[in-house]
Order: structure tokens, then sequence, then C-alpha cells
């Protein structure tokens, strides 16, 4: 069986982790999250980054760093992760959802300005599959109603939009180094913020809303608890084996680049006949290669293709089922507008395995069978 994911495993990773254990400081903020720090500040070119233990709650401290209240409304896409709208329903937001467009399956940009109200205090853009949001439309959009731009850009490591790398656009940005993701350390992400203001009172509350960092600096003479904050700082140990694989990036990624490019160029026959649909990626945008999706004609079809697959040694799997149709988003959210695309597009769209070590022959495997399918 062609598994959908494969944790990316390079060869340093072990080593650099025996390294964190021998310098007895496990804990965090040592010699190799400075190191990946230092990594993420030269890559993105952004001042301000911080390692968090996740993508969720790098969109958390961002709901507290821009000072999310009850009552509050976030725009964002009803196709996501949970962890987009969970991180502001915790502050006591409403959510918003706008619907998505077709083509990238990123929020209509269109659609943002008829969502925004008196109470909107940000938009929260998702990067899907690691291609960009329009995000011109978006930040001018933001800027004319004094709105902050959050970016889930937990796809979006290493890809850019005009040339500028996501999670460097809006005011905050967010990226995932979960197992599933391009890049990994087991469970973590980071942190990226525009306004440099704001950096003191992001490392407090990533210290559980003590001035801790500044205490090891040497700036107090004693740490104390002065806002709020929780447990965001990963371990030592999960930023060596981040740090192995940021040294890799660029090797991860043309890699994966390769193989999205092999899965297009052998199933684009299908697209021009009119069988399936192929991912878009406007021309202004460049992506890392972090998935492959087809789009089946509906529900059933889709249903009929994951079928086949499994049962010709292929795992390939569909994804969100958006979240305004859950309990919980029609709990704390409402849907702006029509939902003229985000379940239908949602239903059709299945995602064939994409990891780094996937080789040439499982892929043409794999295209075979979607090939087969619709013979």
């Amino acid at each position: 069986m062609i598994s959908f994911n494969v944790p990316p495993f390079l060869g340093p990773e072990k080593d650099y982790i025996s390294q964190a254990i021998d310098m007895r400081k496990i804990c965090g903020d040592g010699e190799f999250t400075a190191r990946c720090s230092k990594w993420l500040r030269e890559q993105t070119g952004s001042s301000g980054v911080l390692l968090t233990t996740s993508c969720t709650h790098a969109l958390e401290m961002s709901a507290l760093l821009c000072d999310i209240q009850p009552g509050d409304e976030v725009i964002m896409p009803s196709y996501t992760f949970v962890s987009t709208a969970d991180a502001f329903v915790l502050r006591g937001a409403k959510i918003v959802f706008v619907d998505i467009r077709p083509d990238t399956m990123n929020i209509d940009e269109k659609l943002i300005e008829s969502a925004i109200t008196p109470k909107t205090k940000a938009i929260t853009v998702v990067h899907y599959a690691g291609v960009a949001c329009e995000m011109d439309t978006i930040t001018e959009t933001a800027r004319r109603h004094g709105l902050f731009v959050i970016e889930d850009a937990a796809q979006g490591v290493m890809s850019t939009y005009k040339g500028k790398v996501l999670g460097t656009i809006g005011d905050c940005g967010c990226y995932s180094f979960h197992e599933t993701k391009n890049i990994s350390m087991g469970e973590g992400g980071a942190l990226l913020i525009k306004d440099p203001g704001l950096m003191e009172r992001a490392e407090i509350i990533r210290e559980k809303g003590t001035d801790r960092s500044r205490f090891f600096r040497g700036q107090v003479d004693k740490y104390t608890w002065v806002d709020a904050g929780s447990s965001y700082l990963p371990s030592e140990l999960n930023a060596a084996y981040l740090l192995a694989q940021l040294e890799m990036a660029e090797k991860i990624t043309d890699a994966r680049i390769r193989c999205w490019e092999r899965y297009y160029e052998r199933l684009l026959p299908l697209q021009e006949r009119g069988i399936l649909e192929l991912p878009y990626v406007p021309k202004e945008c460049k992506h890392n290669g972090h998935m492959f999706y087809i789009k089946a004609e509906n529900l059933d079809e889709r249903s009929r293709l994951i079928k086949h697959l499994k049962e010709n040694g292929v795992e390939a799997v569909f994804h969100y089922i958006p979240l305004h149709t859950s309990p919980a988003g029609q709990k704390f959210g409402r849907f702006s507008g029509t939902d003229r695309y985000t379940s239908t597009e949602s239903e059709r769209l299945l995602r064939l395995p994409m990891y780094y070590g996937l080789t040439d022959e499982e892929t043409d495997m794999i295209c075979d069978s979607v090939i087969k399918f619709y013979s």
C-alpha cells in the first residue's frame, strides 16, 4: 500500500537530537531553538520569528496579539482546518465564513468587503495547498477598514506571492511543522510578526504570561507574571529535529515540486478531456508542492475513486468538511452570503499521496490507477 503521507526524515535529525540531550537543556529556547529561529528569519526576511508548539498555538497567539475580544468578528473561509476558527472562538469572537474561489480553494477576496461589519476585527486567510490567496486585494481591504490580517500559512512554508514569502504579508503569519507538512518537527509551528513592537508581548504570551525571556537576557533581575499567556514554547528535542529539516528545506521542496509536476503531466490529458480537474496555480504564486489534488465530478464519483485506489494499493483521502456545516461552526459562526462553492467543491476534492521520498515509479502507479478508473 502506498501511504498517503510519510513524515520526512533525512538523517541528521538523530544526531541533532543526541546533541540536544548532551547539552542537558531540552526544555526549549536553547541553541536549537535559536538556530531554527535564525534560519526562519533569514529565509523569510521577517525580524519577528518565534517557534511554537503548533500552528494552532501560533494562531492563538495571533488572536491575543490582535486583542480579539468577546463580540468581535473574524472573517475567514469555511474550507479550512478547525484550528483556524478555534483560535478566535477561544477569545469569544464570532466567526464569519466567506465562500471560496473554485480555482484555488482559497477565500474569495472579492466577497470579503461585503462580510465586514462594525464588529469586524480581523481577516484570517488560509493559503490552501501552499498556493497564496490574492493578498494585494485582501491587505488593501483590511487597510481601508482598519483590520488585522492573519495568515494561516500552515501549508505555505517556502511558498511566495509576487515574490513575498507567505506568512510575512499580513500582521501575523502562522506556520505548521506537523508531521503531515513538508518540513516537520512532529508537532510544532512558528509565529511571524510584522510589527517589531509586538515582539516583547509575544515572548511574554509564549512564556505563560511571564517576562522570563527578558530575565534570561539579563534585562530584568527576576521574572514574574505580567500578562495573559500560555505554554507555547516547544522543546529543544523538537527544535533539533526541525533544524535538520530546515537545513534541507530546498531539497525537500524541490523533490515535492518534481513529484507535483509529474502528477500534473500524467493526469493533464484527463483534464483536457473534461473528465477531472487539476490544481490551479496563479502566475503570481510560487507553490511548495505541499499537496496534489484532483477534483472528481461529484461526491459519489470521488467515493468510488477512493475505493478503487485503495483496492489498487493507494491510500487517497478527501480533505476538510466545511466548518460552517459542523455543529460548532453553526454555534460559533455564520456564513456571509451564499455557499456557492465551499460545499460542492469540498465534496469533489481528492488528495493523492504526496511526501518526500515518493518515487517516480510510485507516482506513475498512482496515476495509472486513476487513469484506469476513468477508462
